[in-house]
């Protein structure tokens, strides 16, 4: 490679690459590079593209058993990506996503293949359908324009179809980045089927606060009045039941919010009540309506913040963050190659699917910093009015250049080099992983 084409990559695409390898040892760091800029090129799931999408220095053999005998923790490199995010990002609020997805299968053979149902109600499947359910845990940043973007941190199989194996896969991706995120104010983003008493103590347990929509239905009860002096027997837990015709009466508030990626009027009422599946905690209670695209108002929508000390607009705006990981998984699935992504082994598939989101979040988080090098990758299609920087724009401008050189004429000739690049970049932004540990 020149050095002319060398100074057309930006510079902090290589800082972070560095920083990740912390978590890959040193004799595998090459081949851990190889396959990541592989996969983050490549469109489908499958290691024999992301072979063919750079000059790899191997034979493709060897990167198949790296994955499936390195001595290598993919968690590890998961939470170094983390690191990675907290130093960048430097938000004042964590916000985190929890949903599930699922990725069709036809075989009984592939790892955790069950029977789930499709609760996305899509016309041209099944009501139950066979396939691998991933629940993914992601962290919501923003671009240089403002839009909310979904990072993927990690994703697990859920062993089993039923209910309860979802709820342990969310409560275990959470105790895994715990202690990153110990001195960090945390939202934690959820959907109705989440909002559930024993994910949602936990939560608070773990010093999280907790956020998601539940059912209309959901019984809410106003604060007990102050007991009187000489009033007899046990003191009320509860006050007034919410009920439909009691809200019916109650005047909503309408102001204009930015939702889901665009301003749209919003028409709601807030209150502080006791919910009782969760015992009689107090929280702060948003009904909303929304607009759909004829102008006429959706039906009535509960969402509940187990911070109660949070503003209406607040729960509202921090809740429509949550609308990107479902972004995340479609890019995931149709262009990044999870749909397709195949192993034989659970671990070998936990392994390259993190390499792949991994490389996904890279991307991503090039959107998010303000670089001359990334603008100039993104210069590839004049007829873009507006000239948007994305990720599928960043990876075509990499593509040009990584397709025709090997990964040692950029990075480094030898491991050793390596290892003096990466260690001096872990120990120059040791101070603010360390504060977010």
């Amino acid at each position: 490679m020149t050095s002319q084409h060398s100074d057309k990559i930006p510079p902090e695409f290589r800082q972070w690459i560095f920083f990740l390898c912390r978590a890959i040892p040193i004799r595998s760091t090459l081949t851990f590079i190889e396959l990541l800029l592989g996969a983050l090129l490549s469109q489908n799931g499958f290691v024999t593209e992301a072979y063919s999408s750079i000059a790899m220095r191997n034979h493709w053999t060897s990167y198949y058993k790296w994955l499936q005998n390195g001595k290598w923790s993919w968690l590890a490199l998961s939470r170094q990506f983390l690191r990675l995010l907290i130093s960048v990002l430097q938000n004042d609020v964590v916000h985190l996503a929890i949903d599930d997805t699922l990725t069709l299968r036809s075989s009984r053979k592939a790892p955790s293949s069950q029977i789930h149902h499709q609760h996305g109600n899509k016309p041209n499947l099944s009501q139950y359908v066979r396939g691998q359910c991933w629940v993914s845990l992601a962290l919501i940043g923003k671009r240089r324009n403002g839009d909310a973007v979904a990072l993927p941190l990690l994703s697990r199989l859920t062993p089993s179809a039923g209910n309860q194996g979802k709820l342990r896969a969310a409560k275990t991706l959470i105790r895994s980045v715990l202690s990153l995120l110990k001195q960090a104010k945390v939202r934690v983003l959820v959907d109705s089927w989440y909002m559930r008493q024993s994910f949602v103590e936990t939560m608070l347990a773990r010093g999280f606060h907790v956020i998601g929509q539940v059912r209309i239905d959901t019984r809410l009860y106003d604060l007990p009045a102050a007991r009187q002096a000489s009033q007899k027997g046990r003191p009320r837990k509860y006050g007034d039941k919410w009920t439909p015709k009691r809200l019916a009466h109650v005047k909503k508030k309408q102001v204009s919010l930015t939702l889901y990626g665009k301003v749209q009027p919003v028409c709601y009422y807030s209150k502080i009540v006791k919910a009782r599946f969760i015992n009689g905690r107090e929280v702060r209670a948003v009904w909303a309506q929304l607009q759909n695209n004829q102008g006429e108002w959706k039906p009535l929508r509960l969402f509940l913040s187990t911070d109660a000390t949070l503003t209406a607009e607040q729960v509202l705006e921090s809740y429509g963050l949550r609308w990107s990981i479902e972004t995340l998984f479609n890019q995931l699935k149709l262009h990044w190659g999870l749909k397709e992504a195949w192993q034989q082994t659970r671990q070998t598939l936990h392994r390259w699917v993190h390499i792949t989101m991994v490389g996904y979040g890279l991307l991503q988080l090039l959107t998010c910093v303000k670089s001359d090098h990334v603008e100039q990758l993104c210069q590839c299609s004049p007829w873009r009015t507006k000239n948007t920087i994305t990720a599928g724009q960043i990876r075509k401008g990499l593509s040009r250049i990584l397709l025709h050189v090997t990964v040692q004429s950029w990075l480094g000739v030898t491991c050793q080099k390596i290892k003096v690049d990466r260690d001096a970049l872990y120990n120059a932004s040791d101070g603010k992983t360390r504060s977010a540990e």
